[in-house]
């Protein structure tokens, strides 16, 4: 079975590309001039250059395969203005969406984010849960899947929609500076740190992308995919303090100073075309709940998260040193 993968240089498109050719498909992964694709060449994964903005390299790359793993995305890059992340995170799915319908694509795997539900009030949040994006990365992931979404309920493409946690792992620079903060004993608590936070573990999360492409009662069907457990951000911290084998942080300072500097950094740095050295977003981390209910996955995919929490950090923290990010 031949399949294409788009971010297939990124860190989950990536894991999932190795999988994939792992388990005997031919991978081929659409990817830009400018990317380093050393990793996919000695995967020999098929090439093929193009970009996510340009519907002719896009059709190029769906031509003849019989699944889109739709993974690529703008994820939370400064200076950005809004018009690229919509053109790359919402109008790349309607790019692909008619070029696999053009090419008789059979199934379309489309990446998005819990990020799409915001603060979650009410734990945990199940894929019905209401939406409440909070920054333009959200809103237009948010986009994406509405445009995903109206090809299924159309019923053009055969389409599922999976939602994941905070992806982690061996490999993931994400949460680098969260490590590496404990690590250096820097690290400090913005307000009570009693909201919850949920990881998902790399290759888990690219069990369950696979097994969407697979099931036939995945088509038209949204899934959130994380963890067993999330817990509240002073336990995550002292499970990675632990795992470091460092002091436990005990510094915090109250929330509202704190995103109020933010609001201002941003206000000042923004006519100057600067960025902040702080501002909200960074705070969300500690002001939003996230926690998720992966019972629906589980139930009708038969996803099945193999890596808990503490062997997680485990394997991360090692990667972090074993490679000099530590």
């Amino acid at each position: 079975m031949k399949v294409l993968v788009t971010g297939g240089t990124g860190f989950t498109g990536s894991h999932l590309c190795a999988e994939l050719v792992k388990q005997g498909y031919h991978v081929r992964a659409l990817v830009r001039k400018e990317s380093q694709v050393h990793e996919l060449n000695k995967l020999n994964v098929e090439l093929v250059w193009g970009d996510l903005c340009d519907p002719h390299s896009i059709q190029e790359g769906v031509g003849k395969v019989d699944v889109v793993f739709h993974i690529a995305a703008l994820f939370r890059q400064q200076g950005v203005g809004p018009e690229i992340f919509r053109k790359v995170n919402a109008e790349s799915v309607e790019h692909l969406l008619k070029a696999s319908l053009d090419s008789g694509v059979s199934r379309f795997v489309h990446c998005s984010t819990v990020g799409v539900h915001g603060h979650v009030a009410n734990s945990p949040a199940n894929e019905e849960a209401p939406f409440g994006p909070g920054d333009i990365y959200q809103e237009t992931k948010l986009e994406g899947e509405e445009i995903a979404r109206r090809y299924m309920e159309e019923g053009r493409v055969a389409v599922t929609i999976v939602r994941p946690a905070g992806i982690y792992g061996p490999g993931d620079l994400r949460f680098l500076k969260l490590f590496r903060a404990i690590n250096k004993r820097r690290f400090v608590m913005v307000g009570a740190g009693t909201v919850n936070y949920h990881f998902t573990y790399i290759d888990d999360l690219v069990n369950g992308i696979i097994l969407c492409s697979r099931s036939e009662r995945a088509i038209g069907q949204t899934y959130i995919l994380a963890g067993e457990e999330y817990i509240p951000l002073n336990q995550l911290v002292t499970m990675i303090a632990d795992e470091l084998h460092v002091k436990r942080p005990r510094l915090r300072i109250p929330m509202w100073p704190v995103y109020a500097a933010g609001f201002a950094c941003e206000v000042i740095c923004k006519p100057f075309g600067l960025e902040p050295p702080l501002y909200r977003r960074r705070i969300d981390f500690f002001k939003k709940n996230r926690a998720f209910d992966i019972s629906k996955a589980k139930k009708e995919l038969g996803f099945q998260p193999n890596v808990s929490l503490g062997e997680g950090i485990r394997r991360t923290a090692c990667w972090y040193r074993e490679n000099g990010y530590l």
